[in-house]
């Protein structure tokens, strides 16, 4: 059934990239002032649209999955792309049918092959790696390619978005502001407060566990606690940690220590009775049975923690630093620089953001795959 769906979707798919193929390549104009067009464009352009179209008629053909068919989809739609950024400068607000017919085109050819590859069952190793990796920069890569075409296509303010080529250069030019920022927020206030934070929250909850009282008084006045926003507590911990760093990676000691308890301590609850009843045959005392049993059954949760803190960590120390701090940080930068609409800049600082954010994200993955190998979820 579910080959049986790719092929029926492949099937609408296909006559769809040939029909616009075909108009990008010899009729519809790709600027509105232009009248229509019986032939193909000259020079770079035209080749490439006669590969767009050598494509669409290939894969129109070919609704199979192959190499030579994922390496052409591959090269036509790059090559569309390519051409519809190269010519999108000199049809700013005034671009015609061709133009959008020629981007689409390239759009459904990638679309077909992000089908063929997430049709391929992953295996392990580098290969199957590669495979997991290619699908979601291909789609990240039309994304911005999109954001691109729009944002110039249509004149979209500078001050509203620019186009991801103005935040490259930016970010590009910018390096050194860029890194000073970043060891300022990332590599002193969110890993300090994320390790005092997330190791704070565990021994506590290791605590909490042995002793039940604390379990009905704490957990409720920590649920309390944790729904203190952000915002309201920053300045608190400005005044008492000062202007610098420490007073950032206070405020992210605090937004990490409730998740890390609460999930904790509902990870040293899952093991089952039979397996507790086991351990207590064994003649095993509170610590083994901690080390041996309920600790391992708990690592699925405390790295669930871990995980949702390596993003929180990050948006608590940015947050923190518009309450004062140095003339650096990332939260600084963007705080001044939309005062003086440079708008590049503070993307480019959200990028340089995202980026850190999601390779501590993936960091903590990757030790979790490592450290939990046996659990259900990462059995294939």
């Amino acid at each position: 059934m579910r080959a049986m769906g790719a092929t029926h979707q492949r099937g609408h798919l296909q006559p769809w990239i040939a029909f616009l193929g075909l108009l990008a390549a010899v009729g519809l104009p790709l600027d509105s002032a232009d009248g229509w067009r019986l032939l193909p464009r000259e020079g770079a352009f035209g080749w490439i649209v006669i590969l767009l179209l050598a494509a669409a008629a290939y894969a129109a053909v070919k609704a199979e999955r192959s190499p030579v068919t994922a390496i052409l989809l591959a090269l036509a739609s790059c090559a569309g792309a390519w051409a519809a950024l190269d010519i999108l400068p000199g049809l700013a607000g005034h671009t015609g049918p061709g133009f959008w017919a020629l981007l689409l085109t390239a759009w459904l050819l990638a679309w077909a092959l992000v089908s063929q590859l997430a049709a391929i069952k992953p295996r392990a190793g580098p290969a199957g790696f590669a495979l997991k990796l290619a699908i979601p920069l291909i789609f990240g890569a039309w994304l911005l390619v999109f954001w691109q075409v729009i944002v110039i296509a249509l004149q979209v303010p500078f001050v509203l978005i620019p186009p991801p080529s103005a935040i490259w250069s930016k970010l590009i030019s910018s390096i050194p502001i860029l890194a000073a920022d970043f060891r300022q927020t990332f590599l002193k206030a969110v890993i300090a407060g994320y390790v005092l934070g997330c190791g704070s929250g565990f021994l506590v909850a290791i605590l909490v566990d042995r002793v039940p009282f604390l379990q009905r008084g704490l957990l409720p006045v920590g649920n309390l606690v944790s729904a203190l926003p952000i915002i309201g507590i920053a300045p608190i911990m400005v005044m008492w940690f000062g202007f610098d760093w420490p007073s950032k990676a206070a405020v992210v000691v605090v937004a990490t220590f409730f998740p890390m308890l609460v999930n904790t301590v509902t990870g040293l609850a899952a093991s089952q009775p039979m397996q507790r009843d086991l351990m207590r045959t064994y003649a095993a005392n509170y610590w083994q049975s901690l080390f041996k049993l309920r600790l391992p059954e708990a690592l699925p949760f405390i790295f669930n923690a871990l995980k949702i803190n390596s993003t929180l960590a990050l948006i608590a120390a940015i947050v923190a630093e518009f309450f004062g701090t140095p003339i650096v940080g990332m939260g600084f930068r963007i705080s001044t620089e939309v005062g003086r609409m440079n708008i590049d800049m503070v993307w480019a600082e959200i990028a340089v953001a995202a980026l850190a954010g999601s390779v501590f994200y993936g960091v903590i993955a990757l030790i979790e795959r490592a450290s939990t190998f046996w659990h259900p979820s990462f059995r294939t």
